[in-house]
């Protein structure tokens, strides 16, 4: 059997700049302005092939198409591909609810998946929405669909919040 290799060229920016933007944004302003191109994509959504495609108060949706270069040796898609649009959109849906000046870092996540991912599974969205926002600490709670809107998986995570 003859193997075929395959390739992938990822590209992006330098991500201090962009970040540095965005510590002067409010959270909600900071995720739309990645949303919208105005600052660059950080890296590991070009590098996992996600964007933002919603973004709201306490509430944002991630999409991403799982693909062959996201197999485990399984023959599927590596659960880190979910994990991953989960951390990101659990984070941001949180980082939406946050004034200028003021960070959050994960504490934890966690998922339960419930149906596996192959690179015929098409597109998928990751839905988050914040669940508590206090002073020190954040929980946001989210699901995985496909494109017929089953539930791939579900997740959650607490984010320390960090004030100046």
């Amino acid at each position: 059997m003859m193997q075929v290799t395959r390739e992938l060229v990822v590209r992006w920016e330098d991500p201090l700049p962009g970040a540095q933007t965005l510590r002067t944004l409010s959270g909600i302003e900071a995720i739309r302005a990645v949303r919208d191109g105005r600052v660059p994509a950080p890296p590991i959504a070009m590098l996992m092939g996600f964007t933002i495609a919603e973004v709201d108060e306490g509430r944002v949706v991630f999409e991403g198409t799982p693909g062959e270069q996201h197999y485990n040796p399984n023959g599927a898609v590596h659960g880190g591909f979910a994990l991953t649009l989960f951390d990101s959109a659990l984070g941001c849906a949180i980082h939406t609810a946050l004034p200028v000046g003021v960070g959050f870092t994960t504490t934890d996540v966690q998922v339960r998946f419930i149906r596996g991912m192959t690179k015929g599974t098409g597109p998928v969205r990751c839905e988050a929405t914040v669940v508590h926002l206090g002073r020190s600490t954040a929980v946001a709670e989210g699901k995985l669909r496909d494109g017929t809107g089953r539930v791939l998986a579900t997740g959650t995570t607490a984010c320390a919040i960090l004030r100046p």
